[in-house]
């Protein structure tokens, strides 16, 4: 496991870091919200992170499928040859044979199941494999369809002194999720979760956005992941954009009529007013729960202090960085579960889609990769 002191000991092996970057790293170690148990690719553990090779990114991910898809399939008395549809994100690894080709051989999945692998699209792509789902299963009944996601970090762990981009080294850890998704009636029952409403937002034209998460070359020809400041801005104009599309499908006629009316007097008394607080639309009156992508604590932060959140509901995300920090697109789903693990039926929970809770998550832990094996 990836302790402070670990992580003290990989900055110092790092001969390209002057005092200055060491002084900026070991704050941003220390303050990350991380806890002492997390999970890095096993070259790190082996001294080998500045000259990692095309099988360490490769070994990373058959390790996590080979443990959590079988499990899995174990627990939810499913086989192989029940699936339907695989979808498999890996954003910053793409081989041949994919990924999910990788899937289909190690578990002799059928000929005709229909395969969706998906890069590049960071820590959205759960949410973006849901939809692909989703639209499949508006036209096809009674599939099952397996969905599998996790990030590589063996090829793009940074050994330059870049600080935008040393600081993903702090934030991004190992870890991946295996859920199944069906429509069919006879499984019905045995769902953990609903899905009720599901909305994406793209900021992909505005350059702020764009530009906040970059994978590239430093001037030393080191690969990496650039973080920039903008990060924690362009997550919180995304998140808004994206809730005044899904708030009129999930809250309450009297909760929009009163935001609606409240903003309306605001701009009518717009002189009086304008030094006072921004009115505020309470998305606590139509879901019971709000989790939040754990993209780091400042992340967390800001999109907490923009929507009026307490530390309640804050409380998932902070917990799951803390546990595991930022496993990309996987990370949400052990948000979800943390919180939902406590919650009874009827709940509901918000993350940029709503899901309805038919019943309690049991919160299961394998080897060094989280199993959402029970949200079937």
């Amino acid at each position: 496991m990836l302790s402070t002191r670990f992580s003290g000991e990989i900055i110092w092996r790092n001969k390209h870091l002057g005092l200055n970057e060491y002084k900026f790293l070991l704050k941003a170690v220390v303050s990350s919200g991380i806890g002492e148990r997390t999970y890095a690719p096993r070259m790190v553990f082996y001294g080998r992170e500045a000259s990692p090779t095309y099988e360490d990114g490769i070994l990373e991910m058959e390790e996590f499928f080979h443990d959590s898809i079988g499990n899995l399939f174990k627990r939810n008395k499913i086989s192989p040859g029940e699936i339907d549809v695989l979808v498999v994100n890996i954003s910053m690894l793409a081989c041949m044979p994919s990924m999910a080709a990788r899937i289909i051989n190690y578990y002799k999945l059928r000929e005709d199941i229909k395969v969706y692998n998906i890069t590049g699209m960071g820590c959205s792509a759960s949410l973006i494999s849901i939809n692909i789902v989703e639209s499949i299963f508006k036209n096809e009944k009674n599939k099952v369809a397996l969905m599998v996601t996790s990030e590589s970090l063996s090829p793009n762990w940074y050994s330059g002194n870049d600080r935008s981009m040393i600081l993903s080294n702090c934030l991004f850890r190992s870890g991946g999720c295996a859920v199944l998704l069906t429509n069919k009636m006879a499984l019905k029952n045995k769902a953990m979760f609903k899905l009720k409403q599901l909305v994406r937002t793209h900021h992909g034209a505005k350059d702020e956005a764009y530009d906040s998460c970059v994978q590239r070359e430093d001037a030393q020809g080191n690969i990496g992941f650039h973080l920039d400041k903008t990060l924690p801005k362009a997550a919180t104009h995304a998140l808004v954009d994206n809730l005044k599309q899904i708030a009129p499908l999930i809250l309450p006629v009297r909760e929009l009529l009163r935001f609606s009316i409240t903003l309306f007097v605001r701009k009518m008394n717009w002189r009086s007013t304008k030094r006072g607080p921004k009115p505020v639309i309470n998305f606590k009156t139509g879901v019971d729960h709000i989790c939040l992508h754990t993209g780091g604590k400042a992340v967390i932060d800001g999109v907490g202090a923009n929507l009026n959140l307490s530390e309640y509901d804050l409380e998932p995300a902070r917990m799951t960085l803390h546990r595991f920090g930022n496993t990309s697109a996987s990370s949400l789903w052990c948000c979800i579960c943390e919180r939902c693990n406590r919650a009874t039926a009827t709940t509901f929970a918000i993350v940029s889609t709503t899901v309805a809770i038919d019943r309690p998550i049991a919160m299961v832990h394998f080897n060094t990769y989280w199993d959402a094996s029970y949200c079937l």
